[in-house]
């Protein structure tokens, strides 16, 4: 069962780990009786964010972990994803919309997020990212 106060799941720096990242968002939209298309929608931007905190942040460091956490705010779910690397500049990464970066494998992973959460934050010099989803928690 999952609480409704604070969780965090800390997981070491391997892609294998992600099972257990859906597996806490499959929780959390059945505690709180997300739609379909808000499960899809939060499924998809915060494993992004721990594939980028696994593969961009932690490098894939066996010895480094990512913590995934999520709360209730009044009528938001936040999660945050947290990773032990050097950090990044969100504002520095190139637009993948941008025609001259479309036929780029990598770079849209930000964007991604920001287009299936309700908001999106960085702190802690880009290690953390924030990831809200509106409209998710029932009265």
């Amino acid at each position: 069962m999952i609480p409704t106060k604070y969780e965090t799941l800390k997981i070491s720096s391997d892609a294998n780990n992600l099972r257990l990242v859906e597996r806490l968002i499959e929780d959390v939209c059945e505690l709180y009786g997300m739609s379909e298309d808000g499960y899809g929608n939060m499924l998809i931007a915060v494993t992004e964010a721990v594939n980028n905190a696994i593969y961009h942040g932690n490098k894939c460091a066996a010895d480094k972990f990512v913590k995934i956490g999520f709360e209730p705010v009044q009528n938001e779910l936040i999660f945050s994803v947290t990773d032990e690397g050097s950090g990044f500049d969100p504002n520095s990464l190139p637009d993948p919309t941008d025609p001259t970066n479309i036929d780029k494998i990598s770079g849209r992973g930000v964007f991604l997020m920001s287009s299936l959460s309700d908001s999106i934050r960085f702190e802690d010099n880009g290690r953390k990212v924030l990831l809200g989803f509106k409209n998710t928690v029932q009265a």
